[in-house]
């Protein structure tokens, strides 16, 4: 196989022509269908994912295939490209500009390269295993924020956030006492972006899928953060939960999180979506 600088090169490359495919269309009326009661999908998603798999197989054709749309190969055993076409797509469908390309390639399971493309404003993240993180040709490392109350975080909210509002929102509620702000943007693969380049400090979400955090996790821990589950125990991507910080506050967040005198917020989950 291939150095994995040269697979997160290339992937990077691939992702760059996909997402100048997405961004080609981000003005068009779009035919939207619904996966779930909140989770949807446009004709771009699906286009935008069948020319990142003919390109990555014209390039490393011994390597398999997952991707969020077709699905494809078990990304659990052997070298697999897990593979994001449009990470945001609700944001995309209604014209707010911000989403992103997201290819990681797996080995058993873990993400050992990859690369995420913001295809409106042009940032291009890579990383790889031992590789460090890189936006657009420089390196980029997490904030050093070390005192929780100066501290920017981000979440998302899973797509059958209906089945359990209350516990979200008393995890909300939770960190909004002791941090400085939180945001929600749409993108889980730009929230990580953003926590490996220190614009974020703290990160976490529920229901996540493996295409959504593979490049991501592997991008922060590379620029020197820390993931995990609420719990601090190992996160895998297909883990129920994820927790990425700047390092620092990773004790304290998962503290938070994981409190047990607020009804819910440990015992109360998600159900997984099918």
């Amino acid at each position: 196989m291939h150095n994995l600088e040269t697979l997160s090169r290339g992937a990077a490359e691939v992702a760059i022509t996909a997402a100048e495919l997405i961004k080609k269309h981000f003005n068009d009326t779009h035919q939207i269908k619904f996966k779930g009661t909140v989770d949807l999908v446009t004709e771009v998603d699906v286009a935008s994912e069948r020319l990142i798999k003919k390109l990555l197989a014209e390039k490393f054709p011994e390597i398999r295939f997952h991707g969020e749309e077709d699905g494809g190969e078990d990304w659990r055993h052997g070298a697999v490209w897990v593979v994001d076409p449009l990470d945001g797509t609700t944001n995309f469908a209604n014209r707010l500009p911000h989403f992103s390309v997201s290819i990681a390639l797996c080995h058993d399971g873990q993400p050992v390269a990859g690369a995420i493309v913001n295809p409106m404003n042009g940032e291009i993240y890579q990383t790889w295993q031992g590789g460090g993180a890189w936006l657009n040709g420089s390196q980029i490392a997490v904030s050093k924020v070390s005192d929780i109350n100066e501290a920017l975080a981000v979440t998302g909210y899973p797509y059958n956030r209906r089945e359990c509002m209350e516990a979200l929102m008393q995890r909300l509620e939770v960190m909004l006492m002791h941090v400085q702000c939180v945001r929600r943007l749409g993108s889980a693969a730009l929230d990580l972006c953003y926590i490996a380049r220190g614009i974020f400090s703290i990160y976490w979400e529920t229901n996540l899928k493996p295409w959504d955090i593979a490049a991501g996790s592997l991008l922060v821990q590379e620029a020197g953060g820390a993931i995990s589950r609420f719990d601090g125990s190992a996160m895998q991507l297909d883990s129920y939960e994820l927790l990425a910080t700047n390092s620092a506050l990773h004790k304290e967040c998962s503290k938070l999180l994981t409190e047990s005198d607020k009804p819910g917020i440990q015992n109360q989950k998600c159900p997984l979506s099918a």
